[in-house]
């Protein structure tokens, strides 16, 4: 699946980290008709295979308009996906309700107000998160509560939004199990082979199998009655 015709009307800012959840979250963007301006975001993560991920799907679905920027969330560490910090392995799924050391503090909050400020400049009033409330590691920032609740922040606190203009926060994956976002992504002719999932990756990038992104992967693959691409080695 490639761009074909840009609707200039329907400008979306994607938050985009090159992982399954918001490369499903662009494909579905993109289905809409929305044109996306690509936002992914160096926040210091060990796992930095993903931003390299985020460029190979940007020009590979011709996508222009895709902004890097380098925000060291490590300066304050306190998680395992930028301190040092041992990320967890084999953890239970029983278990995903707590929130776990991978949590960033922060984080969405961070990339919310990236691309709003973003989405503000360029006059446009769509943004979207692959956040999922289901099929997750804990995080609080994924809660439908609190995306409807960045939203009116996002409209209190703007000039935009304060002009009518209002913004509209799309999480399209929140209420979806991970096989249903792999299937929907699959039907989308999404290539889950150039995505990067993994929170602790080897040195060639290949994901360790064993992390809660990695067995969150697995199980959403596997359910989906589907192969997953990556080289599980």
């Amino acid at each position: 699946m490639k761009i074909k015709d840009q609707n200039q009307n329907k400008k979306a800012i994607i938050l985009f980290s090159g992982g399954l959840d918001s490369t499903t979250c662009l494909s579905i963007a993109l289905k809409e008709g929305y044109s996306p301006f690509l936002l992914t975001v160096n926040y210091g993560q060990r796992h930095d295979f993903e931003i390299k991920a985020a460029i190979r799907i940007a020009k590979y679905l011709d996508v222009e308009d895709h902004s890097i920027i380098d925000i060291n969330l490590s300066h304050f560490g306190g998680s395992a996906l930028t301190d040092n910090i041992e990320v967890p392995k084999n953890r239970d799924l029983r278990h995903f309700d707590d929130i776990p050391v991978t949590y960033v503090p922060a984080r969405n909050t961070v990339f919310l107000s990236l691309a709003l400020a973003w989405a503000e400049t360029l006059d446009a009033n769509n943004i979207f998160i692959g956040v999922n409330a289901l099929d997750y590691s804990g995080y609080p920032d994924c809660r439908p509560e609190y995306i409807e609740s960045f939203e009116k922040t996002a409209n209190l606190a703007t000039k935009a939004g304060v002009l009518g203009k209002k913004f509209k926060i799309h999480t399209p994956l929140i209420n979806m199990t991970k096989a249903e976002i792999i299937n929907s992504g699959l039907q989308l002719g999404v290539d889950y082979s150039m995505t990067s999932s993994c929170y602790d990756p080897k040195k060639d990038g290949a994901p360790c199998s064993e992390c809660d992104a990695c067995t969150l992967r697995l199980k959403g693959f596997e359910e989906a009655l589907a192969k997953d691409p990556l080289n599980y080695h």
